[in-house]
């Protein structure tokens, strides 16, 4: 039987008449090349349309982690304005609870869960006075009030009533069970409560409650109503909140203390994604910027808080489109090289069509029936697959008919490319040309002038020039590696011409014959070389970026808890260090005293001129050195800390540069109301165990300071060495210490202290480090691109064993005729294989530790690591896995070739070649 390109019947000579296959026949006849180029296109699919969900997923979790903890001061939205000279609402605060709510910029009234309005007299600006409790002994109690709507709802009265305040009488109030304990309040007691200057309004407690729920929100403002702060240091006050209703804080503003009035808002973070970051953080700036009353403030830092966040998404985002970039062009790499494939396998069928007769068009037609049937089909299963990925869709839809279209279109491509000149011997290809072709340097040095100039804009003006990622200046590292391979591979073959004519001299023709094929440079096996170049720099570039930014949070982590663990609390007795360091699993101990915003001024003498304020830390350096030495953290505690001993006149200290700037010769750091005085010994940007990022602080060398008799420097932190120690006797230990101390001071028993102590493990920081903000992308992106980089470089050198598994197949079929065996065919191919791909893996592994330096700032690594710059690290590491590629690599054509030639018998190898040459 005859075939022809129109599928019409032929006659046989028996008289019957057969219909030829159609497209499903032939495609199942050549099944192989078809379904390999069907799973990159579902794989492309999948990774266009399922990477973009994830991080949106992942973006969404990190964001919801990210608000839920706030405080209500930064996440919720309050309207603040004072009273009037009587401490009523100005006018227009009627119904403002509602009108505020509808007036809000959109899209935030759908946003608010919870809202509330209330009145406040602060604590910190009233006296109580009466005969109760500590205000019997002389003790001074701060009491604010607070009204509220939502608080009867909220509580439990234990005794007496909820306040109901009436003209001409005291202003009814009612307190939390805690605070009556801790005052001996209960209901029928009178107190005075007055402002500076004022005489006393009366109180009458009426009501003990208990909160329903003390974590609720709705207590976020005021909670020293469920629990009241006790003094501390000798001389603190007590401080608590009593809360009334409308008419009794209206009476205290009549009675002259100062009220305010506020509505707040709270959002709901589930609320809000990673894709609405933008408009809610705009809306919050323009409800901030809104004169909501006269004299009214806005109090929110969720603005804030959303564009810190939506800046580390950017730069993940813009990461993750040069990782993706890379694994889209060594995937497209690939299908090339699978339909450049599908069509050799197929050589022989269409040079026979094309010399009876048919047309490119037909050719064309002939095989684009066959790719319609599968390729269109892997690429939706593909995008189906990506649909159970958790997560938002991310708009990418658009690209899948785009890689149906490049999925299907390739083999037809290359089947009317190959067939234009129809010959049936055809001439060497495996031999080089001296001159390249004018077109083929064109495209070289276009590809290479479009690297460099996208370099150059992406070193000025960064991933995001403000209007989201830019796909140009994205794929800028692509350019760069794909450039690169183009260099490599034009200037490949002489090298290793030279090495040939070495191996020429050698014994045996195995090295030889390896090294020739090598060197001659076809486009059959160097077209997988460059697709390996791209794929090994997109890989080893999420590797070093990978471990740049794990090397810069291992530093913040060693700067912020310079030790195993930082115990921390608000003032702990003398003795609890000895106390701790006789726990088991507890080797030393250093203590610490840390204060902020503490004046700084020019001499000891309280009247001195002020300096403004730091950050203060009083350290036992010795101790602390050795602290952190026996917990294996590498710290620089400076020799003028770590030699200072007591003396008469100023003590040396280190300080940060903008301190520095403000202070000549001599000064004195407030410590405990106590001025002691110091020279600057040394300026440093950071100190370990002083917040990252903390722009003025002084260290003082507790070793060296001359202490007052009645006020010894307290501790407010212990820094541990510590190995298999029991976290709770830790915390028990310390909050012992704090107790007593605190028991100390009331000159009573104390039951529990008021600041529980708490455990910060130097490992719990850095995970804390790999879970805050999106940091969940960018794992996500770099582990994509050193993974999927990985794999897509193994089946690029798959793909350089097979493309020429044809020609190497005659090849071994005549050199078997000479006596050639199995195992120098083999090895054969080894010496063939490692030139090129050892070359290609270097080469890429090359590109890819060097984009991180090249491209800089650019990358925004910083937002990543907290007070740390993030800068450039090479992991030996790396350079092993690369080693590892290449011989993952080498494996993998082993095996394909060994597969490849299983299958294909001398004779037909050599029939092959008579076919085509």
């Amino acid at each position: 039987m005859t075939t022809t390109m129109t599928g019409r019947p032929t006659r046989h000579s028996s008289g019957r008449r057969k219909r030829t296959g159609g497209p499903g026949a032939r495609l199942r006849t050549f099944a192989g090349p078809a379904v390999l180029l069907a799973l990159l296109g579902l794989v492309a699919a999948a990774l266009v349309t399922g990477a973009p969900r994830l991080t949106n997923d992942l973006a969404d979790r990190s964001l919801h982690a990210d608000l839920a903890p706030l405080p209500h001061q930064v996440r919720d939205l309050t309207v603040e304005v004072p009273g009037g000279a009587d401490g009523a609402a100005p006018a227009g605060a009627a119904g403002a609870l509602d009108r505020f709510h509808a007036a809000l910029p959109p899209p935030l009234p759908d946003l608010v869960d919870q809202r509330w309005q209330a009145g406040t007299v602060a604590a910190d600006d009233v006296t109580a006075s009466g005969d109760v409790g500590p205000l019997s002994e002389g003790g001074l109690v701060r009491l604010g009030l607070r009204t509220q709507t939502g608080l009867p709802e909220a509580t439990r009265l234990t005794a007496g009533t909820w306040p109901a305040s009436g003209p001409g009488q005291p202003v009814q109030v009612a307190v939390s069970q805690a605070v009556a304990d801790t005052l001996a309040l209960r209901p029928g007691v009178r107190l005075g409560l007055a402002a500076p200057g004022q005489a006393p309004a009366a109180l009458l407690v009426t009501g003990v409650f208990q909160p329903i729920r003390p974590a609720d929100p709705l207590w976020a403002p005021m909670p020293q109503a469920v629990e009241p702060l006790l003094p501390v240091n000798d001389g603190d006050p007590f401080v608590a909140v009593a809360v009334t209703d409308s008419a009794g804080l209206a009476a205290a503003g009549r009675a002259g203390l100062p009220v305010t009035h506020s509505w707040r808002y709270r959002f709901d973070h589930h609320r809000v994604d990673s894709s609405t970051i933008e408009p809610v953080a705009a809306a919050v700036g323009a409800a901030r910027r809104t004169q909501w009353l006269p004299g009214a403030r806005v109090q929110t830092s969720l603005d804030t808080q959303l564009v810190r966040f939506g800046e580390q998404l950017t730069s993940v985002r813009n990461l993750l489109a040069v990782v993706q970039a890379g694994l889209l062009a060594s995937l497209l790499g690939l299908i090339l090289l699978a339909a450049r494939v599908a069509v050799q396998t197929r050589r022989a069928e269409l040079t026979l069509l094309r010399s009876r007769g048919a047309s490119l068009t037909a050719i064309g037609r002939h095989t684009l029936a066959e790719a319609a049937l599968l390729q269109p089909a892997a690429v939706a299963v593909g995008a189906l697959l990506a649909l159970l990925i958790p997560g938002r869709d991310a708009g990418t839809w658009w690209v899948l008919p785009l890689i149906a279209a490049v999925t299907t279109v390739a083999v037809p491509a290359f089947a009317i490319g190959g067939q234009r000149h129809a010959a049936v011997v055809a001439g060497r290809s495996d031999l080089t040309r001296a001159r390249p072709s004018a077109r083929r340097l064109t495209v070289e040095a276009t590809v290479l002038l479009v690297a460099v100039l996208g370099l150059v804009l992406l070193r000025r003006r960064g991933l995001d020039p403000g209007g989201g990622v830019d796909g140009y200046l994205a794929a800028v590292p692509v350019l760069l590696a794909v450039a690169v391979a183009l260099l490599t591979l034009r200037a490949l073959p002489w090298p290793l011409r030279l090495l040939d004519r070495a191996a020429a001299h050698a014994r045996g023709a195995l090295l030889f014959l390896g090294v020739a094929r090598a060197g001659r440079g076809t486009p059959v096996t160097t077209a997988p070389l460059a697709v390996l170049v791209v794929a090994v720099a997109t890989g080893v570039f999420g590797a070093v970026v990978t471990d740049t930014v794990a090397r810069a949070r291992d530093t913040a982590a060693d700067l912020s808890v310079p030790a195993d663990a930082w115990l921390t609390g608000y003032a702990f007795t003398p003795d609890t260090g000895d106390r701790l360091a006789e726990l088991p699993g507890v080797r030393a101990v250093a203590p610490v005293r840390i204060d902020s915003n503490r004046p700084l001024r020019s001499g000891t003498d309280p009247q001195a001129r002020t300096l403004g304020t730091a950050r203060i830390m009083v350290v036992d350096a010795p101790a602390f050195a050795r602290v952190a030495a026996a917990s294996g953290v590498d710290v620089d505690v400076p020799e003028a800390l770590r030699a200072a001993v007591r003396g008469d006149g100023p003590v040396p200290a280190v300080v940060s540069p903008s301190v520095a700037e403000t202070v000549t010769g001599t000064a004195a750091a407030d410590v405990q109301s106590r001025l002691y005085p110091f020279r600057v010994a040394g300026v440093v940007d950071v100190f370990p165990g002083v917040d990252l990022g903390t722009d003025r602080f002084v260290v003082l060398p507790w070793q060296a300071l001359t202490e007052y008799a009645h006020t010894p420097v307290i501790p407010n932190r212990f820094l541990l060495a510590t190995g298999d120690h029991d976290p709770t006797a830790v915390r028990s230990t310390a909050d012992d210490g704090q107790r007593r101390w605190q028991s100390a001071v009331l000159g009573s028993e104390v039951d529990a202290p008021e600041v529980p102590a708490e455990l910060l493990t130097r490992r719990a920081y850095r995970d804390g480090l790999d879970r805050t903000g999106a940091n969940d992308v960018l794992t996500l992106a770099f582990t994509v691109g050193a993974v999927g980089g990985a794999a897509l470089a193994v089946l690029a050198v798959g793909f350089a064993v097979l493309a020429d598994s044809r020609a190497r197949a005659r090849m071994l079929a005549r050199l078997r005729t000479l006596g050639f065996s199995g195992g120098q065919g083999r090895r054969l191919l080894v010496c063939e294989l490692v030139p090129l791909v050892g070359v290609a893996a270097t080469v890429g592994a090359t590109v890819g530790v060097a984009l991180p330096w090249l491209l800089g700032p650019t990358l925004g690594l910083s937002a990543f690591t907290p007070g740390v710059t993030a800068g450039w690290h090479l992991d030996p590491l790396v350079v092993g896995a690369v080693l590892g590629l290449v011989a993952v690599g080498l494996a993998v054509g082993l095996g394909v070739e060994i597969l490849v030639n299983r299958r294909t018998r001398t004779a037909d190898a050599l029939r092959l070649g008579e076919e085509n040459p």
